[in-house]
């Protein structure tokens, strides 16, 4: 009786133990991921610091989005790090610089990113297009498990807007890549059946211009996040004039995507975070690059606003 009494008891010990422990796991899964945090991946950082970086442009530039066309071999940089996108193409000028005023102390180098045809080659469009830059994660680490905390961090620098092109829109992109697994509803009638199908996506945060000469009451900009739940975007803090920016995204074991924004060069912190969401509704399963997209008018003559970027990297919080 002694015994058989105390079985139940021992019973609720252990699955009291359990439901804690998981609950912890829990906590620790959701719980967002200031970039910046864990173990940097050096095989996907950059610093501009050699002075003989340089890039290889292999013009004609893909175009996949636009007319299926991707043409080999693709652009990349000395070091192997940076690769043309090859569904868009690569920027027309990326060029390691002098790092701009007030930028990371000791950095000596920066990359400026820049373009103008930014479409298909030897046309012209009537509307903006973007190039790519993308890290070569693939090739130099590969893809990283969401229950690794990936998370990516880059510091970028815009001009006065008195020198940006003067046209509304979104004009650069600090971007990842994710992977999930879809499931849809394949075949017709009796051969009708559930498919699952990996799926890639890519949330970002795009810095928007809104320029007088656009009818806004004055020359501002804003940044953007991509996306939320049902895929759509939404404004972030609004950018003053220009200078340095920290931005990141992390993905956190369950799969929800978190975005962080600072004036200057310092380290995101916790109060930095603008939003979390589950990107077109998705649950992240793999975190694969990081990349930024550069838009010009594409109109054979105006050239992009000039971005650079500084200390690029991808870190993995456990």
């Amino acid at each position: 009786m002694f015994l058989s009494a105390r079985r139940p008891v021992a019973r609720l010990v252990v699955a009291a133990a359990v439901s804690t422990f998981a609950s912890a796991a829990v906590a620790q899964d959701s719980r967002p991921i200031v970039p910046g945090t864990g173990r940097l991946l050096k095989q996907c950082f950059d610093d501009f610091e050699d002075p003989e970086w340089s890039y290889d442009y292999q013009l004609p530039k893909s175009s996949y989005e636009q007319d299926d066309r991707q043409r080999a071999p693709i652009g990349r940089s000395s070091n192997m790090m940076w690769l043309e996108s090859r569904k868009r193409g690569t920027p027309d000028h990326v060029k390691r610089i002098e790092t701009p005023p007030n930028g990371i102390p000791g950095s000596e180098g920066a990359l400026l990113i820049r373009t103008l045809n930014s479409g298909v080659p030897g046309t012209l469009s009537p509307e903006p297009m973007q190039d790519d830059l993308i890290l070569n994660m693939a090739g130099k680490f590969g893809s990283l498990d969401v229950s690794r905390g990936a998370n990516a961090v880059v510091r970028v620098w815009m001009p006065p807007f008195e020198e940006w092109d003067q046209r509304g829109g979104s004009h650069f992109g600090v971007r990842i890549a994710c992977r999930t697994t879809k499931e849809e509803m394949k075949g017709a009638f009796i051969f009708r059946r559930r498919v699952r199908e990996p799926e890639a996506y890519w949330p970002g945060m795009f810095i928007q211009y809104m320029p007088k000469s656009a009818g806004f009451p004055e020359n501002s900009a804003a940044l953007i996040i991509r996306g939320a739940d049902n895929g759509g975007d939404f404004r972030g803090p609004s950018i003053s004039g220009g200078g340095w920016w920290t931005l990141g995204m992390s993905v956190t074991p369950d799969g929800r995507v978190h975005y962080y924004a600072r004036q200057g060069v310092e380290d995101l912190r916790a109060q930095d975070r603008l939003a979390s969401t589950t990107p077109y509704g998705y649950d992240a399963e793999l975190f694969s690059t990081m990349f930024f997209n550069i838009t010009s008018r594409d109109d054979g003559k105006t050239w992009s606003t000039p971005f650079v970027i500084d200390d690029p990297a991808v870190y993995a919080a456990y």
